[in-house]
């Protein structure tokens, strides 16, 4: 059932890929991201499917990862965590102004995670660039609120991780997890 799927979304280096390891650590299960993957394959095999050489194809990559990613996630039992989801590919075409297929939005409709999406918000103190993360500051926190406003467009409601140490975002969302749909002590402000 896609309301055991949780989303968990943000800028690039929000702490997303390190939280979900901590939570990991606690028994529980997770799905990469497809952006870091797909760019390290595109990168060895000499691809042009990247974020600097042609989006509209990496963004399709990234929905078939994420399609992919939804159907083994579904086939789990208990939570899984997702490092980004379908929406998060419509949020990226709208953040690099490209148009987004009707068959990306058909995607987002028939395949739905829990409606509370976790989002890492923008946090400067810890943001980093490496080989495959080449954004800057200003694209960081654009992509952030793109996230946030594709996740409302599409229904989802943001619960916003705190910028805190890993382990108490850890425990924030183990909270969080045991808390009924619902439930008003839920939702933070975003």
């Amino acid at each position: 059932m896609s309301d055991r799927l949780h989303i968990i979304t943000g800028g690039p280096g929000s702490g997303k890929t390190s939280l979900i390891a901590a939570l990991a650590g606690h028994g529980i299960a997770h799905m990469p991201e497809a952006g870091r993957a797909i760019i390290q394959a595109q990168v060895r095999i000499g691809g042009t499917a990247l974020p600097w050489a042609d989006r509209a194809a990496f963004a399709e990559l990234m929905l078939l990862w994420e399609l992919r990613s939804h159907v083994e996630a579904t086939a789990m039992s208990g939570p899984v965590l997702m490092d980004r989801g379908i929406p998060d590919v419509i949020g990226y075409l709208t953040l690099c102004d490209l148009p987004v297929p009707d068959h990306m939005h058909r995607a987002a409709r028939l395949h739905r995670y829990n409606r509370r999406v976790f989002l890492a918000p923008f946090w400067p103190e810890i943001f980093t660039q490496d080989a495959e993360r080449k954004q800057d500051l200003a694209e960081a926190e654009a992509t952030c609120e793109a996230m946030r406003a594709t996740m409302l467009r599409l229904d989802y409601d943001i619960v916003e991780l705190p910028r805190a140490p890993v382990a108490e975002r850890a425990r924030f969302v183990l909270d969080h997890l045991q808390k009924p749909p619902g439930s008003k002590a839920f939702f933070t402000p975003a």
